[in-house]
């Protein structure tokens, strides 16, 4: 941990009680700073209060009271799921309080060297398989951290200037992250995500590409090279561009030719011997491979991750096996551009099971998808009627449940020997579950329940 003093004697706000906002509540006063810590909620657990209270730290839940724009803070901390739109927040905006999150205090302390991962989808896959490979070889510490649900100023706090720390980073935590400056920063694609909170979609690329505003032309910026609008993307970053690409040849970064993985013309591996199924694993193991070879990574470490490496929970997740059925979990595809992949990901007939929250779009796009590899569908949730009209537009059987969970036994009961069950919804769980992991581990336990055995 770098040793800094420019919280010392400052009064500094954290807002939200997440994993993220406690520890940078404790990480700020161990900086000297004077910290109050507000939260809309109210706790459950009595223990998070006494915590912050047992540390000097000044409690206020219940409400975003917009007095507290008036106290005279020097820096607020936000959750990154906060909007800016919050009455409170925008208080501080209008009178140029600085704003940041966590992940830029874990920056600020941070002493080793970064690797920060961003993109609509894969960054947990991405940023899970480069730590591994990295940490196969090394002589020093790699941990990863950040959206991946570890928070970044905690690990940060243990690591020292010779060890190396992979995160993950949302849109919505570089937003609040002015001076963050990772060595290799990666990222994996970009589609029209969280517009609600971004409000366009130029807004959302360039929150992304903060991840790469303070880079210079010694750092390094791995990029998708697969479509031409991320191209031109990368032209607006001073870092040093390295490709990766599933179509198209680059000799400047990683590769796909006649199955084979490249790295700048050399031979690394066959994509058939990557463990992961699906496209969207390749791109994502080449994003990791040009990370990790930039880090100095032999081809015998990248193919130990990448041969046994099965996949990170809820993300195209392979649960079992059952009576000559493969179960997946793929709860994360929380937008159509995922289920899409996932789709893609499988060359046997696949009984569907999507629905969610309704954001107001329509599911045409997914009626090729669903024709060349869907067997049947089941649909529940808030857009349950949007999703059976697109299978209904490609000829699938479909048929409704309540849920997730109820529709893992109805899906059984469609399926024969050689099928995969998927659930992949292609929409956000919070019209029935509290996250896509609540989704995912009840989804679970539905499947350890129909079939008696635990997850694989």
């Amino acid at each position: 941990m770098k040793k800094i003093d420019e919280y010392q004697g400052k009064k500094v706000l954290v807002m939200g009680f997440g994993i993220s906002g406690i520890n940078a509540a404790h990480l700020l006063v161990k900086l000297g700073a004077n910290v109050t810590a507000n939260d809309k909620a109210t706790p459950k657990n009595n223990d998070i209060v006494d915590d912050l209270k047992a540390d000097g730290i000044k409690v206020i839940t219940g409400d975003n009271p917009i007095s507290l724009a008036n106290e005279g803070f020097d820096v607020v901390v936000k959750n990154p799921g906060i909007p800016y739109d919050n009455p409170l927040v925008a208080a501080f905006v209008k009178q140029g309080t600085p704003i940041i999150t966590e992940a830029e205090l874990g920056w600020q302390i941070f002493d080793g060297h970064l690797v920060s991962v961003t993109g609509s989808n894969g960054k947990t896959t991405t940023t899970t398989l480069t730590q591994l490979m990295i940490a196969e070889n090394a002589k020093h510490q790699v941990k990863y951290a950040g959206n991946i649900g570890i928070s970044f100023s905690k690990i940060a706090e243990d690591l020292g200037p010779d060890d190396t720390l992979v995160t993950e980073l949302s849109s919505f935590q570089l937003l609040g992250a002015p001076t963050i400056h990772p060595h290799i920063a990666i990222i994996t694609n970009i589609f029209s995500n969280h517009l609600d909170y971004h409000k366009t979609r130029e807004n959302y690329i360039n929150a992304k590409l903060n991840i790469t505003r303070n880079q210079t032309k010694d750092d390094f910026l791995v990029i998708n090279w697969d479509r031409d609008e991320w191209q031109k993307i990368a032209q607006r970053s001073q870092a040093t561009i390295v490709p990766f690409s599933r179509l198209n040849k680059s000799h400047e970064g990683s590769y796909v030719e006649d199955g084979m993985i490249y790295w700048r013309g050399q031979e690394v591996m066959p994509t058939k011997d990557i463990r992961l199924i699906g496209p969207q694993n390749v791109e994502n193991a080449l994003a990791a491979i040009a990370a990790a070879k930039l880090s100095g990574v032999k081809n015998d470490a990248i193919k130990k991750v990448l041969t046994t490496f099965s996949g990170v929970r809820h993300r195209l997740q392979y649960v079992m096996e059952y009576q000559e059925r493969l179960f997946y979990n793929d709860s994360k595809s929380t937008d159509i551009e995922a289920t899409e992949v996932a789709l893609q990901g499988f060359d046997r007939p696949v009984i569907l099971l999507a629905g969610g929250l309704d954001r107001g779009y329509t599911f045409e796009r997914l009626v090729p998808y669903f024709k060349k590899h869907v067997k049947a569908m089941i649909v529940f949730g808030e857009c349950k009627d949007k999703m059976k009209d697109a299978g209904n537009q490609a000829g699938v059987p479909v048929i409704e449940s309540e849920n997730a969970i109820t529709a893992v036994p109805e899906a059984w009961k469609l399926s024969e020997p050689g099928d995969v069950i998927l659930l992949s919804p292609a929409n956000a769980s919070w019209d029935q579950f509290p996250s896509f992991e609540v989704r995912g581990d009840k989804f679970i336990e539905a499947v350890e329940e129909l079939t008696g055995k635990k997850e694989q």
